[in-house]
């Protein structure tokens, strides 16, 4: 999306005598969503002034053309996913994929009817079909973005939403992209039939390969977010190579801004230009694509076998990174995530030192449906600070507890199989799961 920005100015200042019509025609297809008083005032600090997170959302709402891609979709959906961070001194980026399947708190959001939904625990992608209840996607943006800040600590400064009829337009101006199966592909939910090989795709099929998943590899969205994740790297590659004519360049940039609304200050071709113009000297090898580190939550919840949850603490030193301006390193990222360990192997004793009577319990009843293993319950001294402790033997289970509440952890001199959480005033208990 962003480098999309920076091919609207060469167009804009590149085709002499007609600039100012196509500037007129592009600007005024983008559209904007008023997002003002609808995130409230509970949110991340910016740790990293000069820096810009952009939540960016594959809607498949299936409004007008979109209609024959679902049936019995009655609100708004968020396809994919994603985080761009772009570093204060714009010499490198990050796009973080958060899985549609991610288990998270969704919190109270304005439906958009006059409505307000309540907190609970579901997929991620649900935040914005809550929001957008009524169709419009200001309230669906603005749900979506609460519960990514919620969900990462990150602040979102900018939205982007673009649809499926965009996405097919861009890669038709391109006379498609080249995909290689390893395997045939028959997905009739995708509407794709593609032979193994390479071959290239344009229209439906393009659309039908970014979108398939459950005949491809294991099933799973992990693995559909990477094959989207190859796609755009490829898209952006032969983009740049071919987009040199104003009749092919005119084409891509009316597909992308006509499916485009963001919000109103990125909302024209002027300041996306200005976000473009500072990226366009990041090396292809600083530009990193990754997703959020996650396993199934079947291995802590047997009964769900639909969804995956963050996995932690490679979750938290991921965002932690990014609140922070720091770049990542996706090779060490995913090394770390190789062999994670799950909630349910981490034993827990839950002790109350909030002052609250039945703290304790409120606490451990959360921490199991988060697929904690809890073994008691019991009082402490009264603390304002959540704390982890644990023998030096159970390091690994500790920063899996500690990451998720964002807690201290200790060393305690017992030799245990289970680590001690002391339940401080600084918990937000609704946040766990």
């Amino acid at each position: 999306m962003a480098w999309t920005a920076g091919v609207c100015a060469v167009l804009v200042l590149g085709v002499a005598g007609v600039g100012a019509w196509l500037y007129s025609d592009l600007n005024g297809n983008i559209h904007a969503a008023d997002l003002d008083d609808k995130l409230g005032g509970d949110r991340p600090d910016n740790l990293s002034p000069g820096s810009e997170n952009i939540m960016v959302v594959g809607s498949d709402s299936r409004d007008g053309d979109n209609a024959k891609y679902g049936k019995g979709l009655t609100t708004m959906q968020s396809d994919t996913l994603m985080v761009l961070h772009v570093p204060a001194n714009r010499k490198w980026a990050t796009v973080v994929s958060l899985p549609r399947d991610s288990w998270v708190e969704i919190p109270a959001c304005d439906k958009g009817n006059g409505g307000t939904s309540e907190p609970h625990h579901f997929k991620i992608n649900e935040a914005f079909a809550i929001g957008g209840t009524s169709g419009e996607v200001a309230e669906a943006a603005a749900c979506t973005i609460k519960t990514v800040e919620a969900a990462t600590g990150l602040r979102i400064d900018h939205f982007m939403s673009v649809d499926f009829q965009g996405f097919k337009g861009m890669v038709d101006a391109l006379d498609g992209i080249e995909v290689c199966p390893e395997e045939a592909i028959h997905d009739e939910k995708a509407h794709l039939d593609l032979e193994a090989g390479c071959q290239t795709v344009k229209d439906e099929e393009a659309l039908g390969y970014v979108r398939a998943r459950y005949s491809i590899g294991d099933g799973s969205d992990t693995g559909r977010i990477g094959r989207q994740q190859e796609f755009m790297e490829s898209l952006v590659a032969k983009a740049q190579s071919k987009l040199t004519s104003p009749k092919s360049l005119y084409a891509f940039l009316k597909s992308a801004t006509s499916s485009l609304t963001t919000d109103e200050d990125l909302a024209g071709i002027k300041p996306l230009y200005s976000l473009a113009s500072e990226l366009q000297g990041i090396p292809a090898d600083r530009l990193t694509f990754l997703t959020v580190p996650n396993y199934p939550r079947e291995a802590d919840v047997a009964s769900d076998k639909a969804n995956v949850v963050w996995q932690y603490p490679q979750a938290g030193d991921l965002f932690t990174a990014l609140a922070k301006d720091k770049e990542v390193d996706k090779e060490k990222i995913e090394a770390e995530a190789a062999d994670p360990v799950y909630a349910s192997t981490v034993r827990v004793q839950v002790l109350n030192g909030t002052g609250v009577d039945g703290r304790a319990a409120a606490v451990a009843e959360k921490l199991k449906e988060a697929g904690f293993t809890v073994v008691g319950t019991g009082n402490a001294e009264q603390t304002a600070k959540t704390t982890v402790s644990r023998p030096e033997s159970l390091a690994a289970r500790a920063e899996v507890l500690a990451s998720r509440l964002k807690a201290s952890t200790e060393t305690s001199p017992d030799a245990s199989d289970t680590v001690t959480l002391v339940v401080g005033t600084d918990l937000d208990v609704d946040g766990i799961g």
